[in-house]
Protein backbone atom coordinates (compact mmCIF):
# COMPACT_ATOMS: atom_id res chain seq x y z
CA UNK A 1 0.00 0.00 0.00
CA UNK A 2 1.40 3.41 -0.99
CA UNK A 3 1.99 6.10 1.61
CA UNK A 4 2.31 9.87 1.29
CA UNK A 5 4.50 12.38 3.16
CA UNK A 6 4.39 16.16 3.30
CA UNK A 7 7.68 18.08 3.18
CA UNK A 8 8.30 21.69 4.17
CA UNK A 9 11.19 23.88 2.94
CA UNK A 10 13.74 25.82 4.94
CA UNK A 11 15.92 28.86 4.46
CA UNK A 12 16.98 29.54 0.88
CA UNK A 13 13.54 28.96 -0.66
CA UNK A 14 12.33 32.56 -0.20
CA UNK A 15 11.62 34.90 -3.12
CA UNK A 16 10.16 38.41 -3.49
CA UNK A 17 6.43 38.08 -4.12
CA UNK A 18 6.11 34.90 -2.05
CA UNK A 19 2.57 34.09 -0.82
CA UNK A 20 1.12 37.27 -2.38
CA UNK A 21 -1.33 35.36 -4.59
CA UNK A 22 -2.48 33.24 -1.64
CA UNK A 23 -3.09 36.37 0.45
CA UNK A 24 -5.03 38.05 -2.37
CA UNK A 25 -7.23 35.03 -3.15
CA UNK A 26 -7.99 33.69 0.33
CA UNK A 27 -9.86 35.24 3.24
CA UNK A 28 -8.41 32.54 5.52
CA UNK A 29 -4.91 33.65 4.50
CA UNK A 30 -5.69 37.34 5.11
CA UNK A 31 -7.02 36.52 8.58
CA UNK A 32 -3.99 34.42 9.57
CA UNK A 33 -1.45 36.97 8.27
CA UNK A 34 -3.22 39.67 10.29
CA UNK A 35 -3.08 37.52 13.46
CA UNK A 36 0.57 36.61 12.89
CA UNK A 37 1.61 40.22 12.28
CA UNK A 38 -0.29 41.38 15.38
CA UNK A 39 1.59 38.76 17.41
CA UNK A 40 5.00 40.12 16.39
CA UNK A 41 3.93 43.74 15.82
CA UNK A 42 5.63 43.78 12.43
CA UNK A 43 4.32 43.85 8.80
CA UNK A 44 6.37 40.98 7.45
CA UNK A 45 3.99 40.58 4.51
CA UNK A 46 5.23 43.91 3.05
CA UNK A 47 8.75 42.45 2.70
CA UNK A 48 7.44 39.08 1.47
CA UNK A 49 5.33 40.67 -1.26
CA UNK A 50 7.53 43.61 -2.27
CA UNK A 51 11.06 43.06 -1.00
CA UNK A 52 13.73 44.34 -1.01
CA UNK A 53 15.45 41.00 -1.55
CA UNK A 54 18.37 41.95 0.71
CA UNK A 55 16.00 42.38 3.66
CA UNK A 56 14.10 39.18 2.83
CA UNK A 57 17.41 37.27 3.02
CA UNK A 58 18.02 38.28 6.65
CA UNK A 59 17.48 35.17 8.74
CA UNK A 60 15.13 36.89 11.22
CA UNK A 61 12.88 37.78 8.24
CA UNK A 62 13.47 34.74 6.03
CA UNK A 63 12.48 32.14 8.59
CA UNK A 64 9.03 33.50 9.59
CA UNK A 65 8.37 34.43 5.93
CA UNK A 66 8.94 30.87 4.67
CA UNK A 67 6.98 29.43 7.58
CA UNK A 68 4.08 31.81 6.90
CA UNK A 69 3.98 30.93 3.18
CA UNK A 70 3.88 27.19 3.94
CA UNK A 71 1.22 27.52 6.66
CA UNK A 72 -1.04 29.66 4.45
CA UNK A 73 -1.02 26.82 1.90
CA UNK A 74 -1.52 24.22 4.62
CA UNK A 75 -4.59 26.10 5.86
CA UNK A 76 -6.15 25.85 2.38
CA UNK A 77 -5.67 22.10 1.97
CA UNK A 78 -8.69 19.91 2.60
CA UNK A 79 -9.14 16.14 2.60
CA UNK A 80 -5.47 15.39 1.93
CA UNK A 81 -4.39 12.27 3.77
CA UNK A 82 -0.74 11.79 4.69
CA UNK A 83 1.23 9.30 6.73
CA UNK A 84 4.32 11.28 7.74
CA UNK A 85 5.84 14.77 7.71
CA UNK A 86 9.32 16.28 7.61
CA UNK A 87 10.83 19.72 7.18
CA UNK A 88 14.29 20.96 6.29
CA UNK A 89 15.68 22.92 9.25
CA UNK A 90 13.06 25.60 10.02
CA UNK A 91 10.63 23.57 7.86
CA UNK A 92 10.44 21.11 10.75
CA UNK A 93 8.30 23.68 12.60
CA UNK A 94 5.79 23.72 9.75
CA UNK A 95 5.83 19.92 9.72
CA UNK A 96 4.85 20.00 13.40
CA UNK A 97 1.90 22.24 12.57
CA UNK A 98 0.86 19.76 9.86
CA UNK A 99 0.89 16.84 12.31
CA UNK A 100 -0.93 18.90 14.98
CA UNK A 101 1.96 18.85 17.46
CA UNK A 102 2.18 22.65 17.37
CA UNK A 103 -0.47 25.36 17.08
CA UNK A 104 0.25 27.43 13.96
CA UNK A 105 0.46 30.77 15.80
CA UNK A 106 2.64 29.31 18.56
CA UNK A 107 4.93 27.88 15.89
CA UNK A 108 5.09 31.24 14.09
CA UNK A 109 6.18 32.95 17.31
CA UNK A 110 8.82 30.25 17.87
CA UNK A 111 10.16 30.61 14.34
CA UNK A 112 10.37 34.38 14.71
CA UNK A 113 12.27 33.93 18.00
CA UNK A 114 14.49 31.28 16.37
CA UNK A 115 15.39 33.61 13.49
CA UNK A 116 16.23 36.49 15.83
CA UNK A 117 18.30 34.22 18.09
CA UNK A 118 20.24 32.79 15.14
CA UNK A 119 20.93 36.27 13.73
CA UNK A 120 22.16 37.39 17.15
CA UNK A 121 24.35 34.28 17.52
CA UNK A 122 25.90 35.04 14.12
CA UNK A 123 26.87 38.51 15.33
CA UNK A 124 28.26 37.22 18.65
CA UNK A 125 30.16 34.30 17.08
CA UNK A 126 30.83 35.14 13.41
CA UNK A 127 30.96 32.16 11.09
CA UNK A 128 30.11 31.02 7.60
CA UNK A 129 28.89 28.06 5.55
CA UNK A 130 29.91 26.47 2.24
CA UNK A 131 28.34 24.04 -0.20
CA UNK A 132 30.52 21.11 -1.25
CA UNK A 133 29.49 19.01 -4.25
CA UNK A 134 31.21 15.83 -5.37
CA UNK A 135 32.58 14.38 -2.14
CA UNK A 136 30.94 11.68 -0.05
CA UNK A 137 30.02 12.22 3.59
CA UNK A 138 32.82 10.09 5.00
CA UNK A 139 35.49 11.99 3.06
CA UNK A 140 34.08 15.40 3.96
CA UNK A 141 33.79 14.54 7.64
CA UNK A 142 37.47 13.53 7.52
CA UNK A 143 38.31 16.88 5.86
CA UNK A 144 36.38 18.81 8.52
CA UNK A 145 38.30 16.97 11.22
CA UNK A 146 41.61 17.97 9.63
CA UNK A 147 40.46 21.57 9.06
CA UNK A 148 39.35 21.96 12.68
CA UNK A 149 42.93 22.82 13.65
CA UNK A 150 42.11 26.24 12.11
CA UNK A 151 38.74 26.59 13.86
CA UNK A 152 35.32 25.00 14.34
CA UNK A 153 33.92 23.31 11.22
CA UNK A 154 31.49 20.44 10.69
CA UNK A 155 29.07 19.02 8.15
CA UNK A 156 25.81 20.92 8.63
CA UNK A 157 23.42 19.68 5.92
CA UNK A 158 23.60 16.22 4.37
CA UNK A 159 21.23 17.23 1.57
CA UNK A 160 21.57 14.54 -1.11
CA UNK A 161 24.26 12.19 -2.43
CA UNK A 162 27.41 14.26 -2.93
CA UNK A 163 25.77 17.55 -1.90
CA UNK A 164 26.75 18.58 1.61
CA UNK A 165 26.95 21.95 3.37
CA UNK A 166 29.65 22.65 5.96
CA UNK A 167 29.44 25.24 8.73
CA UNK A 168 31.65 26.81 11.36
CA UNK A 169 34.18 29.54 12.05
CA UNK A 170 35.46 31.54 9.09
CA UNK A 171 38.97 30.09 9.34
CA UNK A 172 37.73 26.54 9.85
CA UNK A 173 35.37 26.65 6.87
CA UNK A 174 37.98 28.31 4.61
CA UNK A 175 40.48 25.57 5.46
CA UNK A 176 37.88 22.84 4.78
CA UNK A 177 37.05 24.50 1.44
CA UNK A 178 40.73 24.47 0.50
CA UNK A 179 41.10 20.78 1.45
CA UNK A 180 37.87 19.90 -0.41
CA UNK A 181 39.21 21.44 -3.62
CA UNK A 182 42.43 19.47 -3.23
CA UNK A 183 40.39 16.30 -2.67
CA UNK A 184 38.61 16.75 -6.03
CA UNK A 185 35.28 18.35 -5.10
CA UNK A 186 33.35 19.47 -8.21
CA UNK A 187 31.94 22.60 -6.58
CA UNK A 188 33.15 24.45 -3.49
CA UNK A 189 31.08 27.57 -2.86
CA UNK A 190 30.84 29.79 0.19
CA UNK A 191 27.24 30.69 1.00
CA UNK A 192 25.94 34.16 1.82
CA UNK A 193 24.55 33.58 5.31
CA UNK A 194 24.33 35.54 8.55
CA UNK A 195 25.84 32.82 10.73
CA UNK A 196 27.24 29.31 11.03
CA UNK A 197 23.91 27.49 11.22
CA UNK A 198 23.77 23.91 12.52
CA UNK A 199 27.16 24.22 14.19
CA UNK A 200 28.37 24.76 17.78
CA UNK A 201 28.52 28.50 17.03
CA UNK A 202 24.71 28.52 17.39
CA UNK A 203 24.96 27.57 21.09
CA UNK A 204 23.76 31.00 22.29
CA UNK A 205 20.74 30.75 19.96
CA UNK A 206 19.97 27.35 21.44
CA UNK A 207 20.04 28.84 24.95
CA UNK A 208 17.67 31.63 23.91
CA UNK A 209 15.25 29.29 22.15
CA UNK A 210 15.20 26.92 25.12
CA UNK A 211 13.22 29.43 27.20
CA UNK A 212 10.59 29.89 24.49
CA UNK A 213 10.31 26.14 23.87
CA UNK A 214 9.88 25.47 27.58
CA UNK A 215 6.63 27.44 27.67
CA UNK A 216 5.24 26.35 24.29
CA UNK A 217 2.53 23.70 24.25
CA UNK A 218 3.71 20.73 22.17
CA UNK A 219 1.41 17.72 21.78
CA UNK A 220 1.95 14.07 20.98
CA UNK A 221 0.99 13.28 17.41
CA UNK A 222 -0.46 10.34 15.52
CA UNK A 223 1.38 11.31 12.34
CA UNK A 224 5.15 10.98 12.85
CA UNK A 225 7.62 13.75 12.14
CA UNK A 226 11.01 12.60 10.87
CA UNK A 227 13.54 14.61 12.86
CA UNK A 228 16.45 16.49 11.26
CA UNK A 229 18.67 15.45 14.16
CA UNK A 230 17.99 11.70 14.18
CA UNK A 231 16.44 11.14 10.71
CA UNK A 232 13.93 8.93 12.54
CA UNK A 233 10.19 9.28 13.24
CA UNK A 234 8.97 10.89 16.47
CA UNK A 235 5.48 11.30 17.92
CA UNK A 236 6.29 12.04 21.59
CA UNK A 237 6.12 15.70 22.67
CA UNK A 238 9.16 15.62 24.99
CA UNK A 239 11.33 14.05 22.32
CA UNK A 240 10.12 16.59 19.74
CA UNK A 241 10.90 19.50 22.08
CA UNK A 242 14.46 18.25 22.66
CA UNK A 243 15.05 17.63 18.95
CA UNK A 244 13.98 21.18 18.05
CA UNK A 245 16.59 22.48 20.48
CA UNK A 246 19.35 20.09 19.37
CA UNK A 247 18.62 20.95 15.74
CA UNK A 248 20.28 24.39 16.02
CA UNK A 249 23.75 22.97 16.66
CA UNK A 250 23.38 19.57 14.93
CA UNK A 251 23.55 18.56 11.25
CA UNK A 252 20.38 18.25 9.15
CA UNK A 253 20.36 14.59 8.05
CA UNK A 254 18.09 15.12 5.06
CA UNK A 255 19.34 12.36 2.77
CA UNK A 256 19.09 9.82 5.59
CA UNK A 257 15.63 11.16 6.53
CA UNK A 258 14.24 10.67 3.01
CA UNK A 259 15.78 7.21 2.72
CA UNK A 260 14.29 6.21 6.08
CA UNK A 261 10.86 7.46 5.00
CA UNK A 262 11.09 5.45 1.77
CA UNK A 263 12.20 2.37 3.70
CA UNK A 264 9.15 2.86 5.94
CA UNK A 265 6.86 2.72 2.90
CA UNK A 266 6.54 6.33 1.71
CA UNK A 267 6.14 6.36 -2.07
CA UNK A 268 4.91 9.93 -2.64
CA UNK A 269 6.30 13.27 -1.41
CA UNK A 270 4.56 16.65 -1.65
CA UNK A 271 6.57 19.79 -0.89
CA UNK A 272 4.38 22.57 0.55
CA UNK A 273 5.85 26.06 0.53
CA UNK A 274 7.98 28.39 -1.59
CA UNK A 275 10.20 27.00 -4.33
CA UNK A 276 11.19 23.49 -5.40
CA UNK A 277 14.40 22.88 -3.44
CA UNK A 278 13.20 19.78 -1.59
CA UNK A 279 11.64 18.29 -4.72
CA UNK A 280 15.04 18.45 -6.38
CA UNK A 281 16.79 16.87 -3.39
CA UNK A 282 14.29 14.01 -3.15
CA UNK A 283 14.68 13.25 -6.86
CA UNK A 284 18.45 13.08 -6.44
CA UNK A 285 18.10 10.80 -3.42
CA UNK A 286 15.64 8.43 -5.11
CA UNK A 287 14.38 8.94 -8.67
CA UNK A 288 11.67 6.27 -8.36
CA UNK A 289 9.35 7.99 -5.87
CA UNK A 290 6.54 10.39 -6.85
CA UNK A 291 7.43 14.03 -6.13
CA UNK A 292 5.31 17.17 -6.52
CA UNK A 293 4.91 20.60 -4.94
CA UNK A 294 2.41 23.26 -3.89
CA UNK A 295 3.83 26.79 -3.99
CA UNK A 296 1.17 29.02 -5.57
CA UNK A 297 -2.56 29.30 -4.80
CA UNK A 298 -3.40 27.74 -8.18
CA UNK A 299 -1.28 24.68 -7.32
CA UNK A 300 -3.92 23.80 -4.72
CA UNK A 301 -6.20 22.69 -7.55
Amino acid sequence: MSKRALLFPGQGSQYVGMAKDIFEKSEIAKYFVEKAEDAINFKISDIMFNGPEEELKLTNITQPAIFLHSVLLLNEIENLEYDAVAGHSLGEYTALVANKSLDSLDAFNLVRKRGEAMLSAGIKSPGTMAAIVGLNAEKLEEICKKASIEGIVQCANFNSPGQIVISGSINGVKKAMELSKSAGAKIVKELIVSGAFHSPLMESASNELQESLKYTNIKNSEVPVYSNVTAKPSIEKDKIRKQLLDQLTSPVRWEETINNMINDGITEFIEIGPGKVLQGLVKRINSKVIVSGIDKFDDLK
